[in-house]
């Protein structure tokens, strides 16, 4: 899944949208997403089309209509073509949003049929204090709040260390897997061994063509949640690995 974050026009969604369609390997074993500005969603459905690739959104809120000037419902993001929507982002997370905004997202998300990806992670300060599962595990609770287990396959987490996104930091295989493994953990005490095995983890963090291959070997890392590195037409290399 590529994280576009505040980055291309409608019109350079179009030409990455071609360049994507001409590099895309033939196989299909694994999902491919492109989540981008809202005022490129168009572009993308538009550009990738009768592909495999999906739609995403970067963010949505959690009414379905009224008084809530710039934002966006799920309905909206559902008929402009959105299959994807990325929910909890530390960037957003330092914005002010809450664990219990999130919840909320979640929900209005599941209930218009849109699959989140919902993201977590530790700072550079809680990883030196040792609470990298107690944060990631209080975010993960207070973030599955009243979601039941038959909603939980429909949900993609992405584990984003926040002291390794956009700063060419990566947390090493070994590392990424350890709190991935972790993630499936928490997921289990919750839900049971079924639906934690069920659920797909993301690693995101300065994921690029180079590390790829390393990170995606681990066995609790399902796939990436890549931000820079989706912005060029590598992207199609990582999606080969």
């Amino acid at each position: 899944a590529a994280n576009w974050k505040m980055n291309k026009t409608p019109t350079e969604t179009k030409t990455f949208g071609a360049e994507l369609r001409r590099i895309l390997p033939k196989g299909r074993w694994c999902e491919i997403v492109l989540c981008m500005p809202a005022i490129c969603i168009p572009a993308g459905v538009k550009a990738l089309r009768d592909t495999r690739v999906s739609i995403g959104a970067e963010n949505m809120y959690y009414e379905t209509y009224g008084a809530y000037t710039g934002e966006i419902s799920a309905p909206m993001l559902v008929d402009a073509g959105v299959k994807y929507v990325i929910l909890g982002h530390s960037e957003r997370r330092a914005m002010g949003e809450t664990d219990g905004d999130i919840n909320k997202k979640l929900i209005a998300a599941l209930e218009a049929g849109l699959t989140p990806i919902l993201c977590v992670g530790e700072s550079l300060e809680q990883r030196k204090s040792g609470i990298t599962f107690e944060h990631i595990t209080m975010q993960l609770k207070q973030d599955f709040q009243n979601i039941p287990p038959e909603q939980l396959r429909r949900i993609v987490v992405a584990y984003e260390p926040i002291w390794a996104i956009g700063t060419g930091k990566t947390a090493s295989a070994e590392q990424a897997q350890e709190v991935c493994e972790g993630i499936r953990a928490v997921i289990r005490k919750i839900y049971g061994a079924r639906p934690a095995r069920a659920v797909s983890i993301l690693y995101g963090g300065s994921m690029n063509a180079k590390n790829c291959a390393g990170l995606l070997a681990q066995p609790d890392i399902d796939g990436g949640l890549i931000g820079g590195a989706s912005l060029k037409p590598d992207f199609g290399q990582i999606v080969n690995a």
